[in-house]
């Protein structure tokens, strides 16, 4: 039987974490110079392109890409720095930002619905 499941996991994170709305994210990149991460796996992102402006860490390999000891660490991924995560709906980069939080980041935050509320925002405007 397992301790804690996905459901257990995802309400954990979400009492941690806080999440960035579509209609702020612009927001928070200009004023508070946050990054924006697309933790989907490499084959969602090269099939439906991503946010622009977001650089690409796949969820699988996160927490390589955020240790500054790792040979794979992505030099942006900077513990101080407001750190925005997403992926397709929001589940995935809520638990991602969980971790980021254990390793010790600051300010990592989630798109709230992922690149599809994204998308359907760029549609209704």
């Amino acid at each position: 039987m397992l301790k804690m499941g996905f459901k257990d996991l995802l309400a954990q994170a979400n009492s941690l974490i806080e999440t960035v709305s579509v209609k702020d994210l612009d927001a928070h990149i200009e004023y508070n110079d946050a990054l924006l991460v697309d933790i989907r796996e490499t084959q969602e992102w090269e099939d439906s392109g991503s946010i622009p402006g977001a650089i690409h860490a796949s969820r699988g390999f996160l927490e390589f890409y955020a240790d500054p000891n790792s040979e794979l660490h992505i030099p942006a991924l900077k513990p101080d720095r407001q750190i925005i995560l997403f992926c397709g709906t929001g589940g995935r980069s809520t638990l991602a930002a969980k971790t980021l939080m254990d390793m010790g980041f600051s300010d990592v935050r989630s798109l709230a619905g992922g690149i599809a509320a994204w998308r359907q925002a760029q549609k209704s405007s």
